[in-house]
């Protein structure tokens, strides 16, 4: 045991808030207790003392401290001496941070004052039993903010954070009133979308129109997607719909607050049901929803009613004299009642013979694209089969948009397969990205900091104070987080090649299906094939599809082409 205890070396730490303390007895005081402590029980006088006089405990920012915890991570000490918990931290989160570290590095921690030592099993119990009550304490005071975050909301009362795109805010009125310049590309935005689904197209007219964000930026998929989820827009007030910061997690709806014409609307409220309607079903996991289902529906949960902007749902036909059975798709308000929607059913023998055919003969066009001389040459190309002997001609938009990526050579491989990647036009997101989480943990920060000013410091921070500054940070780390979510989703979406959807038995499959025909009868194709690998290669392409009177009237992709298709004048009605 005596040859452990010639082994001992502490560091000594003392600490106070105030010059007038050093020049006292504190500082002194402290450092003969804890040198006599080194002495007697841990048989050293191998011992370093740091000072830290005129610092306050509300953080770790201190040089000495810093400077101790260097040279601890070093390994040349195996004690830690203190005359009480608060000289290291006040803030017991900073210290429970401290006080696991020096348990992975072996160090043990000494309270004099306190009367514990991390070295025996009391003291190991009385510090966790101190940091219990810290961990109860700062939920306890989670709970009080967000209570009181959630009854501001109630009282139509503003709870901070980042102005909505579109609005400006008086702070002393506590009103919002329309940004008429901002308003007019956020109307734009939202006419675009519920027009063709290309955010990417959305993206590309604003750029090159000269219009940029409120911060400068080019307008990107993240950008675009949150200005059209946000409801803020029609006029209501949404508070508490998400959980920990994220929009992918949505809490139970007998949870949100919604004040309704809470401040002068820019988007009126049927277009935005119509727009979120579309969002939130496209953006579903199609293969999760299906996977509920007995059977395969291969466009299940892929399909927008054109004429309303329903989803469609879909169920079993009966089999035909082959044994062979599809799917019908009909409008979600259309089966509710008729006056709802007046939209037509669809069925898999006409969306398969079309949907497959299109790809395919978008596949032949990139094959033999050095015969292509513009954009009227793909469109023949595209439009080659019965298939699609009701489409008059495709949009200028899409169809231009295609040629010139295939004219750029800015598809690899399949354009539609595993390694395909359309170049959109969109900036790089790995720098925005990495710019949020700089934000995301400067705002973590400094909640932290809030806290431990609130909580711990010499000086109490009124709760009044301390609420509507815990807003602010609040709302605005939400707000990176969720631009952040949605910078990931757009890294995922704008291009084929970072969806994992498909795997490879259905791209062989489907490859071998397709390879150097110039027509498939979708009908032979889904008796041939599995329905779940079809399913799994239609949704790993395909975003959505608009159904307009029965037939296909868009298809997005997830790379993020749009093609929407111009019907013949006596195939309207």
């Amino acid at each position: 045991m005596s040859g452990q205890r010639k082994q001992a070396r502490a560091a000594i730490y003392v600490r106070v808030s105030t010059l007038q303390q050093a020049d006292k007895d504190s500082l002194p005081m402290q450092r003969q207790d804890l040198i006599a402590y080194a002495k007697l029980m841990l048989d050293t006088d191998d011992y370093v003392i740091f000072e830290d006089a005129g610092y306050s405990g509300k953080n770790t920012d201190r040089p000495k401290y810093q400077e101790m915890m260097s040279q601890i991570r070093s390994g040349v000490f195996t004690h830690l001496l203190v005359w009480k918990i608060d000289r290291i931290s006040r803030n017991l989160l900073d210290f429970a941070s401290m006080y696991a570290e020096l348990k992975d590095l072996g160090v043990i921690f000494v309270s004099r004052n306190e009367q514990f030592d991390t070295g025996t099993a009391m003291g190991e119990a009385m510090l966790k039993i101190i940091l219990v009550f810290a961990e109860l304490e700062r939920n306890m005071t989670s709970e009080r903010v967000l209570a009181t975050m959630i009854s501001r909301a109630n009282n139509g009362l503003w709870n901070g954070g980042a102005v909505p795109y579109g609005y400006d805010y008086d702070p002393d009125t506590k009103t919002f009133s329309i940004n008429e310049a901002e308003a007019h590309v956020v109307r734009m935005i939202h006419d675009m979308y519920e027009k063709d689904r290309s955010l990417i197209r959305i993206a590309r007219v604003l750029n090159e129109s000269g219009y940029r964000s409120r911060s400068g930026n080019y307008w990107t998929y993240p950008t675009l997607m949150i200005i059209l989820r946000n409801g803020f827009y029609d006029g209501d007030y949404y508070y508490n719909v998400t959980k920990d910061g994220s929009r992918q997690k949505i809490r139970d709806k007998s949870e949100w607050v919604i004040f309704r014409d809470h401040h002068p609307p820019i988007i009126d409220r049927e277009q935005k049901e119509r727009i979120l309607s579309v969002l939130g079903y496209a953006s579903r996991d199609v293969k999760k929803q299906s996977s509920r289902s007995r059977y395969c529906h291969v466009f299940g949960g892929l399909l927008i009613c054109g004429n309303c902007g329903k989803p469609l749902t879909f169920c079993r036909t009966n089999p035909t004299k082959d044994g062979w059975r599809g799917t019908r798709y009909q409008c979600v308000n259309r089966r509710t009642h008729k006056s709802l929607c007046s939209g037509r059913d669809t069925s898999d023998p006409v969306l398969g013979e079309f949907v497959f055919n299109y790809i395919l003969n978008t596949l032949n066009a990139q094959r033999n694209f050095a015969s292509i001389r513009s954009p009227e040459d793909l469109q023949a190309a595209l439009l080659t089969g019965n298939a699609f002997a009701h489409i008059v001609s495709i949009e200028p938009d899409g169809l231009n948009e295609l040629y010139g990526v295939l004219k750029a050579g800015g598809v690899s491989g399949e354009i539609y397969g595993k390694s395909a990647g359309v170049q959109s036009g969109i900036q790089d997101s790995g720098a925005e990205r990495a710019k949020l989480q700089v934000e995301k943990q400067r705002l973590e920060r400094a909640i932290e900091r809030l806290n431990s000013l609130y909580l711990y410091s010499d000086d109490a921070m009124p709760e009044r104070e301390y609420v509507i500054q815990k807003l602010k940070l609040t709302e605005a780390l939400e707000e990176v987080i969720n631009q952040i979510d949605f910078v990931s989703s757009a890294e995922r979406q704008q291009s084929v090649t970072d969806e994992a959807f498909i795997q490879k038995a259905s791209e062989f499959i489907i490859a071998q299906n397709l390879t150097d025909r110039a027509y498939v009868s979708y009908k032979r194709l889904a008796m041939t094939v599995d329905e779940n690998a079809l399913h799994s290669f239609v949704s790993s392409v395909i975003d959505n599809i608009i159904i307009l009177d029965g037939k296909v009237k868009t298809i997005v992709f997830r790379n993020g082409l749009a093609h929407t298709f111009i019907f013949r004048e006596q195939d309207k009605k």
